[in-house]
């Protein structure tokens, strides 16, 4: 049985399409077969809302008088990109405000944008005879601008990896804030009714497809960047007129201690055409598969713990290493079902008709990593390998003579079997003498930030930027002290880099 989208959009005209949500048809397609559902049901509405950092706008100005050739350009104080034309900008979602850094970004000036909110713009410019002007500063709306479109390089990804950090420390990421020792799970994506979850062949979503963007009517204009289907991590370029768009679906957003990012709003109609298609709209959370990826380990290629199903994700608990960690979703499944909703009432009220003649996505491509060619510094190369340690029992008096003898500003404090338990500076000492303290377990710090000496410089540096230490102990797999590496030791490694 094979239907076209013409015949689909003759009927959606005449108010005759029967439409149902992606949840809706696993049960469907398991009370009438594959075949008798794909004659009944035209069209199965999909959706997903959650952070796409790569997200922006782009914006026409109009000319001024006298006329300027924008070089740099500030939208709120978030520098947008001005190297397309004299007035044409993009405004990325991620970049940050000069003066109020993670709290407002590229994300919210669209968001304000879209909420007919005044805008500051200012822009300077190198002076030409057609293009005089060196300064200006204004202030626009949304219904000022000639053109203004949303333009996202890389969204709605067809399945993302879940997140847990085994490390000993908080850490902040992209997925969130992700809690010491297994402390949570974080994940994205909204499983079975997410669009490309319900097409992974791209039979019917390529080039030109009508979609639900941001509460209008957009198009997918082509693969995302990172595309890799053989991974399972397609991803769709889109567009939509930002006029047209709705602060329920899109909202500018920051993900704490990391920065700021775009929520989007996504539906992607998809016409059962054959029986085929009505058996991956069956999709269900048991067939959809997540990588739970350890973030405590700063590399692209992190470990991946075990596969995890979006059925267990959404029960709120995960098992790892035989306990229950609690499970979080990054994205909002409430806000995935209005936008079902409301694609499908379009298409009942005859508001949207599907597009015809789609150039599919490609499916056999995948993402490479970077090619580095300059070579990567580890803590090996900067670390100091003959370390002064004291024990805990030792005394005061003996410990800081121990620094002063050896011209050092922190001490490793080790156990009887070498492991590290501990560490103190110059600066506990100056406390411990405003304070009175006089022992040395009174003074030191037992929170130790350790490091291996596989580290990288790079995570290492920003490890001690983060917690504000000075140097950290460097051990093997078993706590053991193997040496020591300080904040001088990185800097003359960066040294050696920028020679």
């Amino acid at each position: 049985m094979v239907k076209t989208i013409a015949e689909i959009n003759e009927k959606i005209r005449k108010g005759d399409a029967v439409v149902v949500r992606a949840d809706e048809m696993p049960e469907i397609v398991a009370e009438k077969g594959a075949e008798k559902a794909a004659k009944e049901v035209d069209v199965v509405t999909t959706g997903t809302y959650g952070a796409m950092c790569s997200s922006g706008a782009f914006l026409n100005f109009g000319h001024s008088n006298p006329p300027i050739k924008m070089q740099r350009v500030w939208l709120n104080e978030v520098e947008a990109y001005a190297g397309l034309a004299a007035v044409d900008c993009y405004i990325g979602a991620t970049e940050l405000s000069q003066d109020r850094g993670f709290e407002y970004g590229g994300s919210h000036v669209i968001e304000d944008l879209i909420a007919r909110k005044e805008i500051k713009v200012r822009a300077t410019a190198y002076p030409t005879d057609c293009y005089p002007k060196r300064r200006l500063e204004t202030t626009v709306t949304l219904d000022d601008l000639n053109q203004a479109y949303l333009y996202n390089p890389r969204n709605n990804y067809q399945r993302y990896v879940s997140a847990v950090n085994l490390s000993d420390r908080k850490i902040r990421t992209y997925m969130g804030t992700l809690l010491p020792n297994a402390g949570n799970i974080n994940f994205a994506g909204t499983g079975h009714i997410s669009p490309l979850n319900n097409d992974p062949e791209y039979r019917t979503i390529g080039f030109g497809t009508k979609i639900f963007l941001g509460g209008a009517q957009g198009r997918i204009v082509g693969e995302g960047t990172q595309h890799s289907p053989q991974t399972q991590l397609g991803t769709i370029a889109v567009k939509g007129e930002l006029r047209d768009m709705s602060t329920d679906y899109v909202r500018g957003g920051t993900l704490p201690e990391y920065g700021t990012s775009l929520f989007v709003g996504i539906g992607i109609p998809i016409p059962i055409l054959n029986d085929e298609l009505a058996r991956s709209t069956a999709v269900t959370n048991d067939e959809i598969e997540s990588s739970l990826t350890d973030y405590g380990v700063p590399r692209i290629d992190r470990p991946v713990l075990r596969k995890v199903r979006y059925s267990e994700l959404i029960t709120g608990k995960v098992e790892l290493n035989g306990d229950k960690v609690k499970a979080a979703p990054l994205s909002s499944f409430k806000i995935a079902y209005d936008i079902m909703d409301e694609l499908k009432k379009w298409i009942e009220e005859g508001e949207f008709t599907l597009a015809n003649g789609v150039e599919s996505l490609p499916g056999k491509r995948e993402v490479k990593a970077m090619k580095v060619r300059d070579r990567t510094y580890h803590v090996s190369d900067g670390m100091t390998r003959k370390v002064h340690t004291a024990s805990e029992k030792d005394s005061l008096k003996k410990v800081s003579e121990l620094m002063v003898e050896k011209g050092v500003d922190q001490i490793p404090i080790v156990n009887g079997e070498g492991k590290v338990v501990g560490i103190v500076t110059s600066f506990d000492f100056t406390k411990a003498l405003s304070q009175g303290k006089r022992k040395l377990s009174e003074v030191m710090t037992r929170n130790v930030i350790t490091s291996k000496s596989t580290d990288t410089i790079d995570e290492t540096s920003r490890k001690l930027e983060k917690h504000g230490y000075n140097a950290t102990p460097v051990v093997d797999d078993e706590g053991k002290i193997k040496g020591i590496i300080t904040v001088s030791d990185i800097n003359r490694v960066y040294g050696r880099l920028s020679k």
